[in-house]
């Protein structure tokens, strides 16, 4: 015989459960916890066994159950019993069931009434139970026996402590009608632990074994020491009906016999017994249902929102109408062509915050990666000048000139623009680089039809590398133009007369560098803002420091934060280089550093000052903007050879003015070609390369998907995009089916509100005591 009451809410349960089992999620209805506490031979297990409707938990006198029994009740079609120490053993007699808890019970706490807290976990399937978990905890005891140590009155509290704490713990104190019950501890450790009395039953057992003339009528009223959810009175089976085989059914019906023909209890009956306790469990449990359901329904609607609007679309899927499949193609790549379109031309929408990508990208290559290529790979002030001298004396020959000749300076500077080729190539690598990186992004929304996707991609991307080669040609072309006409009467060429003048200023700032530089008009523009952190100071003050930059073109500031209030100090860009700073193993940092090239400290007592950045890519970016505000990279000599040959190599007056004439023709003509350079070789690449790809996606794209392959094989589905779509149409239904069960379960339902609090002052409370101290166990 099963729990009826419990049955009752059985198909209630089961239909919640099964409704968010259907939605691939649990149900998070976590029913209460029912843990059993009393002193030892209370009736505690036979309680507990009246949930189930069977016998299968130890009997016996003194202590019984020594470890803490952790019994879940799980809804089955089947009944049988599995315990976890033996997952995958199904075990259908109880009695067996019985003798496995007393074997693992032995096994671990020995055969003298020894105690642990290790559970026993056992699981009862049935068609007559919820999924509940029932705790079946040792007796309460004050006189250790046996193997007990002397603390186990301290031992067990703590063990059932560790139960009946938890709020979704509901409390069966259990006492005998013939002890005192103003000294029960089961009451004391509930009152500690539910001080409201909302989790705690009182629950009466042995009340046909009370002294002739006496009973509990006043307890059970509950006017004599009052609970506020009162006591239900309970009779069970004594070891000799157990002995004689008499069932639980048979039980039941003689403990309605009892309560109906005692003249104290007859009054009362009604509210006594095993079926009414389980009653009122049952009424708890409906009661924690009910408070659950407003955040499940809000829950569920929710959910039922965010897909309504793509369940739409899907509603009318038909997957082989053929006219589907064409309007979806000619759709995906007209989105794919417009994403592209946003991401190189820039857009309010699909913004990445994280990096630069697309067009920013580009951007960046275009005005401040190649410029700086472009200074970097020229700026080589003592190579240039022995460069110009050789070529002066290998033109003189045997004779001794005694005019600058012209072929120098074409010989010079037809050298110098070819070196433009390598940095212009670089620049054309970067852009297909990011163009293809644009390409996969955009090819994200096409991954629910992986051969579209890869299609889409290599079609694009065959594309790219096509226009690679013609790009690359006419960026050659460009560079070989210039070579091959040195134009000396340009309107910006200083000329021969203008050279001579300024052959005395070999070292101004900026001679050659500015050639690379745009220069703001105004010297308060503030050409760049970000974080850096100065590594070399921060080391000698424990530590390096992360400031807030702030670069214009005439100065470099640190602040303390970007808020810009308290400056920390303002370096002026005067005589300022810049040189790459060998990264350190034990730093993630890339490094770059600034220096005086008059050997002056650049910070207080620093000669250098070394900023770190998290990424090489920042350090070259903050070295273009540097670049833009006349610091230019450092490239002196270091190697001990061209040391050797400078120190060599020496130039008469004569020779010394003619290199220096040479010097400033070239770097006037050079600082024309690359002006002129830095402003085709981007608009060579958009035109060639970027605007191009815009117009193939747009225009070509569709049609050589189409001759690619069949359209049947572009527009098949993913497995995954399949299984989504299933997903979420199941899913919508089952959203639905789970609203309508918990509109059901409110109305079928009903909510027994809690009693109103009584005066249970009565119950001392019960104070947790240490352990006694044991021999060999340190205090």
């Amino acid at each position: 015989m099963g729990n009826r009451e419990m049955e009752e809410l059985i198909p209630l349960v089961n239909r919640l459960q099964d409704a968010f089992s259907s939605l691939g999620q649990s149900c998070l209805l976590e029913l209460p916890q029912i843990a059993v506490v009393g002193g030892q031979s209370a009736g505690k297990s036979s309680v507990l066994e009246n949930f189930v409707g069977r016998d299968f938990l130890p009997r016996g006198s003194g202590i019984v159950t020594r470890r803490p029994l952790v019994l879940q009740l799980v809804t089955s079609k089947a009944e049988y019993a599995e315990f976890l120490h033996c997952k995958g053993r199904k075990i259908t007699d109880f009695d067996e069931v019985r003798h496995e808890i007393e074997a693992e019970t032995d096994r671990v706490t020995g055969m003298n009434k020894g105690i642990s807290s290790i559970p026993i976990n056992l699981r009862v399937y049935s068609p007559h139970v919820l999924n509940l978990t029932l705790i079946d905890l040792p007796g309460i005891t004050k006189v250790p026996v046996g193997d007990q140590p002397p603390d186990i009155e301290y031992q067990i509290r703590e063990m059932i402590m560790q139960f009946i704490t938890r709020e979704n713990c509901l409390i069966l104190a259990v006492t005998p009608a013939n002890t005192d019950l103003a000294n029960s501890d089961a009451l004391k450790l509930a009152k500690e632990v539910d001080p409201q009395g909302l989790r705690t039953i009182g629950v009466i057992t042995k009340l046909d074994l009370m002294d002739e003339g006496t009973d509990a009528r006043d307890i059970l009223e509950n006017k004599l020491l009052p609970l506020r959810r009162g006591y239900i009175g309970v009779v069970n089976r004594s070891q000799k009906d157990i002995d004689g085989k008499k069932d639980i059914k048979a039980a039941t019906l003689a403990e309605r016999k009892f309560f109906l023909s005692h003249p104290a209890y007859r009054h009362i009956a009604d509210r006594m017994g095993t079926p009414h306790l389980q009653k009122v469990l049952n009424q708890q449990l409906t009661n924690h249902i009910r408070d659950t359901l407003p955040n499940f329904r809000n829950k569920l609607q929710g959910q039922l929102l965010s897909i309504e609007h793509e369940v739409e679309a899907y509603k009318n899927f038909r997957p082989e109408d053929p006219t589907r499949k064409t309007k979806a193609l000619l759709q995906m790549v007209q989105q794919f062509a417009v994403d592209f379109e946003k991401r190189i031309e820039g857009s309010g929408d699909q913004v990445d915050t994280l990096e630069l990508s697309g067009g920013a990208k580009i951007n960046r290559i275009f005005h401040e990666r190649f410029p700086f290529e472009i200074v970097k790979m020229e700026f080589n002030e003592k190579e240039l000048r022995r460069e110009i001298s050789y070529a002066i004396k290998n033109i003189h020959g045997i004779r001794t000139g005694l005019f600058t000749p012209d072929m120098a300076f074409e010989a010079i500077v037809k050298k110098q623009i070819v070196k433009l080729k390598g940095p212009s190539l670089k620049s054309v690598d970067l852009v297909i680089q990011e163009l293809i990186n644009t390409v996969k992004k955009c090819t994200k929304k096409l991954a629910n039809f992986p051969r579209l996707c890869e299609e889409t991609e290599r079609i694009v991307a065959n594309h790219i590398r096509e226009r690679e080669g013609k790009t690359k040609d006419q960026v050659l072309l460009l560079i070989d133009i210039q070579v091959s006409y040195i134009n000396t009467n340009h309107e910006d060429f200083i000329g021969f007369a203008n050279a001579q003048q300024r052959s005395s200023q070999v070292h101004k700032k900026n001679t050659i560098g500015n050639q690379g530089t745009n220069l703001p008009p105004s010297r308060q523009i503030v050409i760049r803002k970000g974080w850096l952190t100065i590594s070399n100071i921060g080391i000698m003050k424990g530590g390096s420091k992360g400031y807030w930059f702030v670069l214009t073109a005439e100065s470099l500031s640190w602040y303390k934060d970007d808020e810009e209030k308290e400056k920390k100090y303002m370096l002026p860009l005067d005589n300022l280089k810049v040189r790459d700073v060998e990264k350190s193993f034990m730093s993630s940092k890339h490094i770059f550093a600034l220096f005086n090239t008059e050997q002056r400290n650049v910070y207080k007592d620093y000669r250098f000052l070394e900023l770190a950045c998290d990424s090489q890519e920042d350090v070259d970016s903050w070295k273009a903007s540097l670049l833009r505000a006349g610091v230019y990279p450092d490239k002196s000599l270091t190697e001990n050879d061209e040391n050797g040959q400078a120190e060599n190599f020496s130039m008469d007056p004569q020779l010394e003015r003619q290199v220096e004439t040479i010097r400033n023709l070239v770097d006037s003509y050079m600082s024309i070609i690359n002006k002129c350079i830095r402003d085709l070789i981007p608009k060579t690449i958009m035109h060639l390369m970027i605007n191009n790809v815009k117009d193939f996606i747009n225009s070509e794209l569709l049609a050589q998907l189409y001759s690619s392959e069949d359209q049947n094989t572009l527009m098949e589905e993913s497995a995954e995009q399949a299984q989504r779509r299933d997903e979420m149409l199941r899913m919508y239904q089952a959203l639905k089916e789970a609203l309508v069960v918990i509109g059901d379960i409110n109305t079928s339902t009903t909510f027994t509100p809690a009693p109103p609090p009584v005066d249970d002052s009565w119950i001392q409370h019960s104070r947790r005591r240490p352990p006694p101290a044991v021999p060999g166990r340190p205090s």
